[in-house]
């Protein structure tokens, strides 16, 4: 039988703005893997497990959790920790959910661990599905009714205290259809054309022509 990993975006703090998929994921699980900061394994001060508990509440589920130890020391031995058991997890449990605050993609700790976990397994990680969540600064556009960016504006997403030198993610938004996509330079560069449609298309690369208006352009930051 087939395991299933899920990576869970749980949005900002509020069960309200989990998404539909999210929820889904909670149904479909057998255990949830929770982070907690508490040597103890303790949920006393867990944003996440309150979260997790009101959306089984609404679900009307039960569902195991299993803490995992997250200390926040950006450290890669925590990380392998924090791997191992998952995939401890996932030898009792045949689908699994591993959750986070926000959304995977901003500052989570959620690619460190699955660049483990493919290392370690490579059937679990290509059976992995993260699932997107809303960002706090989404939320707190929504909040201030205030929009991020208008027009031709750029969003600009900074760490205040970074720990190393910054690296950069760029993301080209509303281009114009038959533009040459030349100027937009070279990198690891990835095209999302019409996502979530019929037609939707990813292409590990940047194509030369647009073809869609709903097309996306990411040049990931490089990493070693």
């Amino acid at each position: 039988m087939n395991q299933k990993l899920y990576m869970v975006s749980l949005g900002p703090g509020d069960v309200k703005l989990l998404t539909l998929k999210a929820l889904h994921a909670f149904k479909e699980c057998d255990a949830i893997c929770v982070p907690t900061k508490s040597e103890d394994n303790s949920f006393n001060k867990s944003i996440s497990y309150k979260i997790v508990s009101s959306a089984l509440e609404m679900l009307h589920a039960r569902k195991p959790i299993v803490p995992v130890y997250s200390p926040m020391r950006f450290r890669h031995e925590d990380w392998v920790d924090e791997a191992d058991v998952i995939l401890d997890t996932l030898k009792r449990y045949n689908k699994v959910c591993f959750v986070t605050l926000g959304d995977a993609a901003i500052y989570s700790s959620i690619y460190y661990l699955l660049d483990i976990i493919k290392e370690k397994d490579a059937n679990i990680y290509k059976n992995c599905e993260v699932i997107a969540g809303i960002t706090s600064f989404s939320a707190a556009s929504a909040e201030a009714k205030k929009a991020l960016c208008l027009g031709d504006e750029e969003l600009i997403i900074k760490p205040i205290n970074p720990r190393s030198e910054v690296k950069a993610t760029q993301i080209f938004m509303r281009p114009k259809i038959g533009m040459d996509t030349e100027n937009l330079g070279e990198g690891d560069f990835y095209t999302f054309e019409n996502m979530y449609l019929e037609d939707a298309k990813i292409t590990p690369s940047k194509i030369a022509k647009v073809k869609k208006y709903m097309t996306l352009f990411i040049n990931f930051a490089k990493r070693s």
